[in-house]
């Protein structure tokens, strides 16, 4: 932002296996800086959980979001869509340009018009991811891979994780996003991506370059740069351009 003392509602979307808890670490430093922080969790994740079911589709996660958004009446709104949530609010530029005032790709999976999630991804992390489905669940989940997966290497930080992280409904990767606009609908969006490089990000990265009106950083961070590195993501959130 280009007033860091502009108080906008921040909006943290979550990324795969993950919750709204995940962000603990990140939203006292936005709320020091003035600012309103909602760290909703989408279904069948987190405390919500319980409401996994077969068949759940990229829909309900972006009607997740879009219902808070509404329901809060929130305006202005910087959106942060972290790893599998970049798909999700894709799908809120979308659909709700008017109550957005910037997106924030956090190492996140890009779609296009019509495509799944696991049409982005390398295809052998793809395969690997639906193998184990299968053997794990039937095909209803992905596992929770182990927090090195995620960058967390901390003791402390990785028990958080093995704790709370929750089985995610494998047909949110296989479903397809139809979108209406071009990607990110012409809302100002940065792209920060996370060093040492996250594989299955590798397309959308190189999608997110390629967008010369897009703003693309690059910090130094684990995959779960909210758990690993809090304070330096806060002043890359808190520095976005407008």
């Amino acid at each position: 932002m280009t007033d860091i003392q502009k108080k906008r509602p921040f909006v943290l979307v979550h990324g795969a296996c993950h919750g709204g808890w995940c962000w603990k670490k990140l939203t006292p430093l936005l709320r020091a800086a003035g600012h309103d922080v909602y760290t909703p969790t989408q279904t069948g994740l987190g405390e919500r959980s319980h409401l996994l079911q077969p068949g759940l589709g990229l829909d309900v996660f972006i009607d997740d979001i879009a219902n808070l958004i509404f329901w809060e009446d929130l305006h202005d709104v910087i959106l942060v869509g972290h790893s599998f949530g970049g798909i999700t609010i894709t799908g809120l530029a979308d659909r709700m340009p008017d109550r957005i005032s910037q997106l924030v790709y956090l190492d996140s999976l890009i779609v296009q018009d019509g495509e799944s999630p696991f049409d982005i991804l390398p295809p052998a992390v793809a395969r690997a991811r639906q193998e184990e489905s299968l053997a794990t669940s039937g095909g209803l989940t992905m596992a929770v891979p182990p927090p090195e997966m995620f960058g967390v290497t901390d003791p402390t930080d990785a028990q958080w994780l093995r704790e709370r992280c929750t089985p995610h409904p494998m047909s949110t990767y296989e479903d397809r996003l139809p979108l209406r606009h071009p990607t990110g609908n012409g809302l100002p969006t940065t792209y920060i991506a996370v060093t040492p490089y996250y594989g299955p990000t590798t397309s959308s990265r190189e999608y997110a370059q390629s967008r010369k009106d897009w703003t693309y950083i690059e910090m130094q961070a684990g995959h779960d740069a909210m758990v690993t590195h809090a304070e330096d993501l806060a002043r890359l959130l808190l520095a976005t351009p407008d």
